[in-house]
């Protein structure tokens, strides 16, 4: 296996295009209704005790800076939040991909869950009607009064505008600078190892479904975990979740599922061990580190 690897690494290192892909530059989107998004996303009035809007745990490239989210009156959420840049390169929502759009991520995750924002269509609904600020905006937008259809589809077009363009990895794929000595190495490892097998496209990530444990088998009780398995009943997705896309890796600590990663050196060699089998050296896990590094992109001009 391994040999096959490196074979494909030697074919695939000059054209990397192959295995990655650059986000886009520019992409086009309706103004008014990413400003109505937006307001509605940096809105605690949609939460049921108006003390936290999407944007509360979502502040930081995406995401937040804590194991588990804290949602409305302190409730403490039991899996890592997700960042919510570059979204549209995603298969599915939550780590174990029950939603297939944006929408049915929004209904089945933030607005409704107790330990989110635990508010209701009713009462979303309400306060908004009794919003002119909201009543204008929806009419200028849609020519409607607020609903709570609306409000979904325009937070959805502002989330689709999140994409962190313009990495140092973008300009590379771009051919528009080259990567430091280290951070090629970085690339290298990255590609010959096998991670790239998973980690690969426009996202590096978030296009497929694997098990954590691939190789060596976690000896941790992933039960408390919402797995794959708890969407298709199969044996087999067991402790199975969507592959993370790594942009903004560095960014958004702590890592995987479970939170508990703090750094980016840990999370890397913990991958290598579990999911490709392999001790990374110290200098393995520097040079990698420093290629994620290159995949940190702007943060979205919307945001």
């Amino acid at each position: 296996m391994r040999i096959l690897i490196t074979i494909l690494f030697m074919i695939t290192l000059g054209f990397s295009q192959s295995l990655f892909l650059p986000l886009p530059q520019k992409i086009s989107y309706n103004k008014e209704k990413v400003d109505l998004g937006k307001n509605l996303f940096f809105d605690p009035l949609l939460s049921r005790d108006k003390d936290i809007s999407c944007h509360s745990c979502h502040f930081n490239y995406g995401a937040d800076r804590e194991q588990f989210s804290i949602g409305t009156d302190n409730q403490k959420g039991f899996i890592n939040t997700p960042s919510v840049f570059n979204l549209p390169y995603k298969i599915g929502y939550f780590w174990n991909g029950r939603s297939e759009t944006l929408e049915e991520q929004m209904i089945d995750g933030p607005f409704f869950n107790k330990h989110e924002m635990a508010s209701s269509k009713e009462v979303i609904e309400k306060r908004l009607l009794n919003s002119p600020k909201y009543i204008h905006m929806f009419q200028n937008v849609y020519h409607q009064k607020p609903n709570f259809k609306l409000v979904l589809d325009a937070i959805v077009e502002f989330q689709n505008t999140l994409i962190s363009k313009n990495s140092k990895f973008d300009k590379y794929l771009r051919h528009e600078l080259e990567l430091s000595l280290e951070e090629q190495k970085g690339m290298e490892l990255f590609i010959s190892y096998g991670c790239a097998s998973c980690h690969n496209g426009i996202n590096l990530g978030g296009n497929s479904y694997q098990k954590f444990g691939t190789v060596i088998e976690l000896r941790d009780n992933l039960g408390q975990w919402e797995d794959r398995y708890k969407v298709t009943g199969k044996l087999e997705d067991k402790n199975v979740f969507i592959v993370p896309g790594l942009r903004n890796v560095e960014k958004t600590a702590p890592y995987f599922h479970s939170g508990h990663i703090k750094t980016l050196k840990e999370a890397i060699m913990l991958m290598g061990y579990y999911n490709i089998g392999v001790v990374l050296t110290k200098d393995e896990i520097h040079y990698i580190e420093k290629f994620l590094q290159t995949v940190t992109g702007d943060l979205p001009e919307t945001f």
